[in-house]
């Protein structure tokens, strides 16, 4: 699962996907900078390995982790092939959700790419871009089901009704997400059709350290355009981000976090959000060797919790020995745990939530 980091040219893609991952990607004042997509593993950022930790003292410690992938700067025309428009759009199809940058301060220093600042233009231009080669995608779709559903074919019949209300949308300059599919056939449809604007969104607004707590009029003016998106809106200011990775201890990064008022750094915040904005959530498994958070998608049973470790785990599953995040931390160690006969046995319905402590029994 990635978030591909997206945005016109020149407003802060690489140095926050330098601020994210350990991969350092070329970041400078021109636009085109960042041709080839870079792929950066990023540990989710997550007090509770830290307090399972700390009651374990464990051998080794695994963070979960997610990809985050910076593509090239956008371009009006992409859709057409302008700019690296078809390469683009390529990645960004490649990817689950998209992370959408928005330059929300004003830097003389810094050329635009549009020669002054907007964020509402910038967002509309990439929103095109999207939306029409979408609606190219749909129209080629059309051709060749509309012929199906005049045979009487019942299932062509019900993808041309679908792909009709999508290009609508989009010819309204409304992204496919904003389609609501009426039931799990369009559902199964929507996702087969693997539209670039039904991918989950999150704005993030690069501010100037001034406007990192509290924002500024450009973020206003974003929250103000998306309201209608169910979409997150995060304020950043990148830079300063920058600044903060540079630091080497701990103490150095937290009094300069304090400095600019921040509790934490917003990198961690736009981490566990774009963990979410993927439907993912974490489980863990706790012992002497290792504690570790494990990454599985929101909804997913016991047995496929168990195939992220092995696939063996899903095949042989018998059941699950499960301990409630709170309860452990509440009770200190397992032992106590079940003593206070607070560790349940599921079995293969069960549903993992979010911060279980799990052992799984298989057989193979």
């Amino acid at each position: 699962m990635k978030a591909g980091i997206v945005g016109l040219p020149n407003v802060g893609k690489s140095t926050l996907f330098n601020c994210l991952s350990n991969a350092k990607a070329q970041s400078a004042n021109f636009p085109f900078c960042t041709i080839e997509p870079n792929i950066g593993v990023v540990n989710v950022p997550d007090p509770r390995l830290e307090k399972l930790e700390e009651l374990v003292n464990p051998e080794r410690v695994v963070p979960a982790t997610v990809d985050i992938v910076d593509i090239a700067g956008l371009v009006k025309g992409a859709s057409k092939g302008e700019g690296l428009g078809n390469q683009f759009l390529g990645n960004i199809r490649e990817c689950n959700a998209i992370i959408h940058v928005l330059r929300c301060f004003d830097n003389d220093n810094i050329v635009h790419v549009d020669g002054n600042v907007n964020p509402i233009r910038d967002k509309e231009t990439i929103d095109i871009e999207l939306q029409l080669k979408d609606l190219e995608t749909v129209e080629k779709r059309l051709e060749k089901v509309n012929r199906a559903a005049k045979t009487g074919n019942k299932e062509a019949q019900v993808e041309q009704g679908l792909l009709n209300k999508i290009r609508e949308a989009l010819l309204q300059a409304k992204s496919a997400r904003t389609v609501i599919p009426a039931n799990e056939e369009e559902t199964a449809l929507m996702e087969d059709f693997q539209l670039i604007t039904t991918k989950p969104v999150l704005y993030v607004c690069n501010v100037d350290e001034s406007s990192a707590v509290s924002g500024n009029k450009y973020v206003e003016q974003v929250k103000e355009m998306v309201k209608d998106e169910n979409a997150q809106v995060i304020t950043l200011a990148v830079a300063t981000e920058a600044d903060i990775t540079e630091l080497e201890t701990y103490e150095e990064r937290k009094m300069f976090l304090e400095d600019v008022g921040l509790a934490e750094p917003g990198a961690s915040v736009l981490i566990r959000a774009a963990y979410k904005l993927l439907n993912q959530q974490t489980y863990f498994t706790a012992g002497v060797k290792e504690v570790r958070a494990w990454t599985i998608n929101i909804g997913d049973t016991a047995p496929k919790a168990a195939s992220v470790i092995h696939t063996d785990f899903e095949k042989g599953f018998i059941r699950a020995e499960v301990i409630a995040y709170n309860d452990y931390v509440q009770f200190g160690s397992e032992a106590k745990v079940k003593e206070a006969g607070k560790l349940r046995v599921e079995g293969k319905e069960y549903i993992v939530k979010d911060g279980d402590v799990m052992h799984f029994r298989f057989n193979v």
